[in-house]
């Protein structure tokens, strides 16, 4: 009887309670809406990490907190038997996605035509594994999106792919047909010091270019990286500029370079035997990450290996950053919404209790207790609350559906290029339930005051009010 009687007092006074519900479900549609676009940010740059550094990472031990200072001296020896090693274990095998190693070097890009160099930081990879782990995408959030082609391939060792600051550093925007490129000024003559040091590398890159017999048939830009190899003597390789891709910053966007394996190591290496700075695991299920860190632990102390394991998370620390920061907004604007619900609903519930001060006289004179009394408002303002957030569920995920068909596009921090912006849809029913009973609790809440109010009414005062 007292949620019969509640409900029915809810539709007394109809416009007064809903423009009460109104309010409730604008907050409820805010909160949806926001809370599905962070769920989206959130899967995006999960993916888009997990795409380029994979889910866990083999180092030597040592190497990820002080590999920078000397990359050289923790190298993995017998790179390939370690991914054997990995590939044919039986709990992990069914696991993984991709696994592939990787070589990082860093050095003095030229491009000695124009007299220019500058320094590069670089990444050797199998194209064809990195073409299969930019394919992943475990919660089909980019099912739209078109990749172009990397410009690598498995039996093209020469080739490579710049950044495009460093293309116009370096004086290749004509050659590699790059748009918005300002003309290179007039060059004041280099000093003498500069000219007693610049044709020692010079002919370093001299003597790599004609030992490549493809050069003339090459029509691509030619790039001359020089770097130190692991004894210690200069090594310059050729490396023909595939293509030119905008990066993030203009610090990397000035410095990257993506090459073939095999070439990244002969610059590296030279004629040692080459190493991997890395292996990348890439798994089918993030969730998997776990189990295939602990089962690596254990091979390795099975085997004596001197590695270590890395997730992606620690590898890429903006990615918590962002992830953090998008939490804590959510968090913030979730409070605001509640807010509003609040100081609505209790005003609401405030002019409903002065209107019906007779009837609770009336009520508590015929024996009804101050509990019961209470009780009848509080569950009014839960049954605005319930109202009112289940319509404004179902309006925020009908926009949510509409806006997902619109197209729209962003580009993410740590993303040079557009990609599809959208709002998760699905696996939100934790969200939408904690926004239901959020909005229902603070609805509930904020009933309690003008309740209380009620209750402590005296009879006879209730009775003669006017």
């Amino acid at each position: 009887m007292m949620f019969k009687i509640a409900f029915r007092n809810v539709f007394r006074n109809r416009r007064r309670s809903l423009m009460t519900m109104l309010a409730i479900a604008v907050g409820a549609v805010a909160i949806v809406l926001f809370g599905e676009f962070i769920g989206f940010i959130r899967v995006a740059l999960k993916t888009m990490t997990i795409e380029s550094v994979g889910h866990l990472t083999v180092f030597r031990s040592g190497y990820f907190d002080y590999g920078a200072g000397n990359p050289l001296a923790f190298g993995i020896d017998d790179y390939q038997g370690v991914i054997r090693l990995i590939q044919e274990d039986p709990e992990i095998k069914p696991m993984l996605n991709v696994i592939t190693p990787t070589v990082s070097v860093a050095g003095i890009a030229g491009n000695f035509e124009v007299n220019a160099s500058k320094t590069f930081f670089g990444t050797g990879f199998v194209p064809s594994d990195r073409d299969r782990m930019l394919r992943w995408d475990e919660q089909g959030i980019f099912t739209t999106r078109v990749r172009k082609p990397s410009g690598l391939h498995d039996e093209d060792e020469a080739s490579g792919v710049v950044g495009v600051g460093l293309a116009r550093v370096l004086g290749f925007c004509e050659k590699l047909g790059i748009k918005n490129c300002p003309p290179r000024p007039q060059l004041i003559a280099p000093s003498p010091t500069a000219e007693s040091e610049a044709p020692d590398i010079a002919a370093l890159a001299q003597a790599e270019r004609e030992q490549i017999q493809a050069a003339p048939a090459d029509a691509r830009p030619r790039l001359d990286l020089l770097a130190a190899t692991a004894g210690g003597a200069p090594n310059v390789m050729s490396l023909f500029i595939s293509a030119a891709e905008p990066q993030s910053a203009r610090e990397l966007d000035e410095s990257f370079i993506a090459m073939h394996l095999k070439l990244a190591q002969k610059l590296l290496y030279g004629r040692n035997e080459p190493k991997a700075m890395a292996i990348v695991l890439q798994l089918h299920r993030t969730g998997d990450i776990a189990a295939v860190r602990s089962r690596l632990k254990t091979v390795f102390q099975q085997h004596h290996l001197d590695l270590e394991v890395r997730d992606f998370v620690e590898r890429q620390p903006f990615y918590k950053q962002a992830v953090d920061m998008f939490d804590a907004i959510f968090f913030f604007i979730s409070l605001i919404m509640g807010v509003i619900v609040l100081f609505t609903v209790v005003n609401t519930m405030g002019m409903s209790v002065m209107e019906r001060t007779n009837e609770i006289g009336t009520a508590r004179a015929l024996g009804v207790r101050r509990s019961g009394t209470r009780n009848v408002f509080i569950i009014e303002g839960a049954f605005l609350g319930a109202l009112g957030a289940t319509v404004g569920i179902v309006i925020g995920q009908l926009i949510a559906v509409a806006f997902n068909h619109m197209g729209a596009t962003w580009t993410p921090p740590g993303n040079a290029a557009p990609v599809p912006l959208r709002v998760l849809t699905s696996g939100v029913v934790p969200l939408l339930s904690g926004a239901w009973l959020g909005l229902v609790l603070m609805a509930t809440v904020a009933a309690v005051i003008p309740a209380n109010r009620a209750a402590r009414l005296k009879v006879v005062d209730a009775l003669r009010h006017v």
